[in-house]
C-alpha cells in the first residue's frame, strides 16, 4: 500500500498555487486577446477596397497627355498605392476583383505614361463607377 505522501508529487499547498497561476495565466491571455482584437482597425476587405478607391481619388484627374516629363511622384504613388489596396482586397473578398482588374488597368496606364490609352481611360471610368458603390 502506498503512503498518501508519496502519491501526490506536490507539497500540500502547492497544487493549489499551480492550479491558481495556471487559471491566471488563462484569464490574463483571454483578456488582452480581447483588449488586442478590440484596439485594432477593423482592416478588412471592405476598408482596403475604400482606401483603394479614396487613393485613386486623390490622384486627382489624370490628364489625356502627361505635361512635361511626366506625372508628378505624388500621382504616381496614389495610384500604385490604389492597386496594391484593391489587390488585397480582392484576394481576402473575391466581390472586388473587378476593382482590382480596373485600377490595375489604371496603374499601367499611368505607369506607361500613355494617358490617352483608350483601355486605360476605359479601366479609369469603370473604377470610379466601382468605387461609387463601394
Amino acid at each position: 500500500m502506498r503512503d498518501s505522501a508519496e502519491a501526490d508529487p506536490l507539497p500540500p499547498g502547492r497544487g493549489r498555487l499551480v492550479l491558481a497561476a495556471v487559471t491566471g495565466f488563462v484569464i490574463g491571455s483571454g483578456v488582452i486577446g480581447m483588449l488586442w482584437a478590440a484596439s485594432g482597425s477593423p482592416g478588412g476587405p471592405a476598408d482596403d477596397a475604400r482606401a483603394a478607391c479614396a487613393a485613386l481619388w486623390r490622384a486627382g484627374e489624370l490628364p489625356e497627355k502627361a505635361a512635361g516629363r511626366g506625372l508628378p511622384p505624388a500621382v504616381l504613388r496614389r495610384v500604385l498605392a490604389a492597386r496594391e489596396l484593391s489587390r488585397a482586397a480582392s484576394e481576402l473578398n473575391p466581390d472586388y476583383a473587378d476593382l482590382a482588374e480596373h485600377i490595375d488597368g489604371v496603374s499601367r496606364m499611368v505607369v506607361s505614361l500613355h494617358l490617352a490609352d483608350p483601355a486605360g481611360r476605359w479601366h479609369l471610368a469603370q473604377a470610379r463607377a466601382v468605387c461609387n458603390t463601394v
